[in-house]
């Protein structure tokens, strides 16, 4: 990126966040003109390196937005895949309603990690957050679980997965039984259970990863 339209990026960020050109200049311990002058007048010619990654930092871009050298290429292992977030959530009781399923802000996870848990680039990954306490203790209420949709009905096994009954979801564990039917439990002694044919369970993906919020 050149001067000209590191200044220009920089004057865009200001003007879309009603930003005061003296308080940034103020933040970067320069006089109350700076930030203007080098927006309007190109003085200086450049932004100082540190000042450069302090209005970055502050706006929340990357610092090649603002004529910064261009962020090197990931390395082997620390590539990260855009997961969706979907805001139904997954209930661990009597079901979650499901008619919405919109997407909120992707999660990226590293690469390395998902071809650990088996998934790799999978489209079919989606993270959805658990309601209720029925599957305690391996999920809490609030807990965020990946799914991998690609690991489901037909490749069903002992597991914990995410079904669909009627209009609700719900996170269950699964086990076939020898004469092919499914025993449907929960981890917590006092949850629901029950036993269905395998061709009647509606399963949308396998529970692969876990994460808890520290309480």
């Amino acid at each position: 990126m050149d001067d000209q339209a590191a200044r220009a990026a920089l004057e865009r960020l200001i003007d879309e966040r009603r930003e005061d050109y003296a308080g940034l200049s103020r933040l970067l311990g320069r006089n109350p003109a700076y930030v203007q002058q080098y927006v309007r007048r190109g003085t200086p010619r450049r932004l100082a390196e540190a000042d450069r990654r302090t209005l970055a930092a502050y706006f929340g871009v990357a610092e090649e937005e603002l004529g910064g050298p261009p962020r090197p290429a990931p390395r082997r292992g620390t590539e990260l895949v855009s997961v969706p977030r979907l805001e139904l959530g997954a209930s661990a009781g009597s079901g979650a309603l499901a008619d919405d399923d919109s997407a909120g802000s992707p999660i990226g996870l590293p690469l390395s990690l998902l071809r650990e848990l088996g998934a790799g680039r999978s489209a079919a990954l989606s993270m959805i957050r658990v309601a209720g306490d029925s599957m305690l203790p391996t999920l809490a209420d609030g807990d965020d679980i990946l799914v991998d949709g690609d690991d489901g009905a037909g490749r069903l096994r002992e597991g914990v997965y995410v079904l669909r009954l009627d209009d609700a979801l719900m996170v269950k564990r699964l086990a076939v039984g020898p004469d092919g039917t499914v025993s449907v439990t929960s981890d917590n002694p006092v949850g629901p259970r029950w036993t269905v044919a395998a061709d009647v369970l509606r399963v949308v993906g396998r529970v692969i990863w876990a994460g808890r919020r520290i309480r």
